[in-house]
């Protein structure tokens, strides 16, 4: 698909310029002025995609930041371009910039277009009251981590039915196994318990859910989803290496 939109580019490009003679630096220019086009044109149909999915979902009328999904978009497709993720198709987005009062755990398809779950989710109790303000990878930090995950296997535990989480970059939250960082149901995950309290309880750092909805969620992105639990770090962003923008074009653009 680059070769032929290379090829066009360069036709497009040398069309005006009739039987005039083309030195080797014009040939060099149309060159350079192809390889513009072509970026432009992979960045322009990628922007596009992903803000018709955003859309095909109605994902702005359940208040999930269109940065937030984009931002997802491309480090699920990095992961997989990478092959670190084994279940194409469902990502997880968990928005730590909300409260926890607020349904801000998200699951979509996207190869259906379609929403599967939208639902609250704790933090830890070290992160913070009813926001998540601090994060860390630390073992017995009791806080939360940000950043992309694999969803892994199941096994009953002292939550009962639960999934376990690998953390997939260095330094940010590579430590969850052994930290047990894990998606569990717990009781003070519910609307009742925000009404009485004005805010979710809080976990040992896990993304804890509601018991009404967490085996359906867990069997949902179980054996090798995407998960990307979000907060506002620049420097997290800017340091990660599954963030390439070019890397998620091509993938985005090479499975539509």
């Amino acid at each position: 698909m680059v070769k032929l939109l290379k090829t066009i580019a360069i036709i497009i490009l040398l069309a005006g310029v009739g039987n005039t003679f083309i030195s080797p630096n014009q040939e060099l220019n149309a060159e350079e002025k192809n390889d513009e086009l072509v970026k432009s044109y992979t960045k322009d149909k990628f922007e596009e995609s992903v803000e018709r999915l955003y859309k095909s979902m109605d994902l702005n009328s359940l208040d999930l930041d269109f940065k937030v999904f984009r931002q997802a978009l491309i480090g699920y497709y990095n992961l997989k371009n990478q092959q670190l993720i084994e279940k194409s198709g469902i990502l997880s987005i968990i928005d730590f910039e909300k409260p926890s009062t607020e349904k801000r755990l998200f699951v979509v398809d996207i190869e259906a277009k379609r929403l599967l779950h939208n639902t609250l989710v704790s933090h830890g109790k070290n992160s913070g009251w009813n926001y998540a303000d601090k994060c860390s990878n630390t073992p017995n930090s009791l806080q939360s981590s940000i950043g992309l995950f694999k969803a892994a296997e199941t096994y009953i535990g002292k939550h009962g039915f639960s999934l376990r989480l690998d953390g997939l970059e260095r330094n940010v939250n590579h430590k969850a196994r052994e930290r047990a960082i894990v998606v569990h149901g717990a009781d003070y995950v519910s609307e009742s318990f925000v009404q009485k309290w004005g805010r979710l309880g809080r976990s040992f750092g896990c993304p804890a859910l509601p018991m009404t909805e967490h085996k359906d969620i867990i069997n949902n992105i179980k054996n090798g989803t995407c998960l990307f639990i979000y907060k506002e770090d620049s420097a997290y962003l800017k340091n990660s290496d599954f963030f390439d923008l070019e890397t998620a074009q091509s993938a985005l653009n090479e499975s539509a």
